[in-house]
């Protein structure tokens, strides 16, 4: 397997993403249907600041608990990181992120935005840009929050989370910088990325993406079009704004030194985090996180593991998260001291 997402698969994320970001209300009096944007849950706020390691001004959604402004409490942080082809809004307006932090009530989750960069640092980068996204998260982004809101800022009060390609950005990121998470977690992660990249690599194949088809390029278009207003992020808001230029990984070194399926014997047992996985039984990357959970099995790796009916879809994740947040935020009040 040389790739572990077809151009067919990528063209289903914008298909997925319309469907999470547009809700859609028949027009009175027009055949068509209407987008809307979703609504803002309670607790939301965005946070525009400007970040270094990428050199441009970004944006992040935060849900913060009820009560946090008429209080003085300090909260343990979840990173929730989203996939290929969504953004800052995904988690908390369209896939129930924000019900179940305000449910639990005892955290502090945090939606950020990396476009289609699966949280690396780029090997190079061209027109100008500057790539290093894994450094976005863990120094801009986490310094911001730090900054400017009540944080528990230790391990113990920081886990990381993700989807599709943030499940992978979860796992590289959580088992490269061991030291500042607790628990790393995955729901439908393409956990496989970086190995697969390196297996082409070694093999000399054509990683770019095949031309797409163009009624389907107008529909990614039609959709694109009118997310990007809602992402409203200057010079990255459309999906070709936010497709980082330049090469990820230049070497199979360098894709491996991102494999969680490698850097996995890297972390001292002292500094494991804990780790959590799921994924639909009729989702295409189901076999991944197989192949993770036996990895972790075989090196006696204390784990938490769930499949059940569902897909790569929307309606998987909403179902998904309830049970991957409230598990994450248990260990952090347990590490924090906050439970018997």
């Amino acid at each position: 397997m040389t790739q572990i997402i077809s151009s067919k698969a990528l063209l289903l994320g914008i298909v997925l993403l319309a469907q999470l970001i547009v809700g859609q209300v028949a027009a009175q009096n027009a055949s068509g249907l209407v987008p809307v944007a979703a609504p803002i849950p309670p607790g939301l706020e965005t946070v525009e600041f400007f970040s270094p390691a990428v050199d441009r001004r970004m944006k992040f959604d935060i849900v913060l608990p009820e009560g946090y402004y008429q209080g003085d409490a300090q909260y343990p942080v979840l990173y929730l990181l989203h996939g290929y082809m969504q953004n800052y809004t995904v988690w908390g307006r369209n896939l129930a992120a924000a019900f179940y932090a305000r449910e639990l009530n005892d955290l502090i989750v945090v939606l950020p935005d990396a476009g289609n960069s699966w949280f690396i640092n780029y090997a190079s980068s061209i027109q100008g840009q500057t790539n290093n996204w894994e450094d976005y998260i863990v120094n801009d982004v986490i310094g911001q929050v730090d900054k400017r809101y009540r944080t528990e800022p230790r391990r113990e009060g920081r886990a990381i989370a993700g989807l599709s390609m943030g499940g992978f950005g979860a796992y590289s990121m959580g088992l490269r910088n061991s030291e500042l998470f607790v628990s790393i977690g995955s729901t439908s992660g393409a956990l496989g990325h970086a190995r697969a990249a390196a297996a082409a690599i070694r093999a000399g194949a054509n990683r770019e993406s095949g031309p797409t088809d163009p009624q389907r390029q107008a529909r990614i278009d039609e959709a694109d079009a009118f997310i990007s207003k809602i992402i409203d992020i200057p010079g990255f808001s459309t999906q070709g704004e936010r497709t980082p230029k330049g090469v990820d990984f230049a070497t199979a070194e360098q894709a491996e030194a991102y494999d969680p399926f490698a850097i996995i014997y890297e972390v001292p047992r002292s500094q494991m985090p804990h780790i959590y996985m799921d994924s639909g039984t009729e989702d295409g990357l189901v076999q991944v996180a197989r192949e993770m959970a036996q990895l972790l099995m075989l090196n006696n790796v204390p784990f938490d593991y769930m499949q059940n009916h569902g897909t790569h879809n929307s309606e998987y994740w909403r179902r998904s998260i309830g049970h991957m947040m409230t598990i994450q935020n248990e260990v952090m009040q347990r590490a924090l001291g906050k439970r018997p």
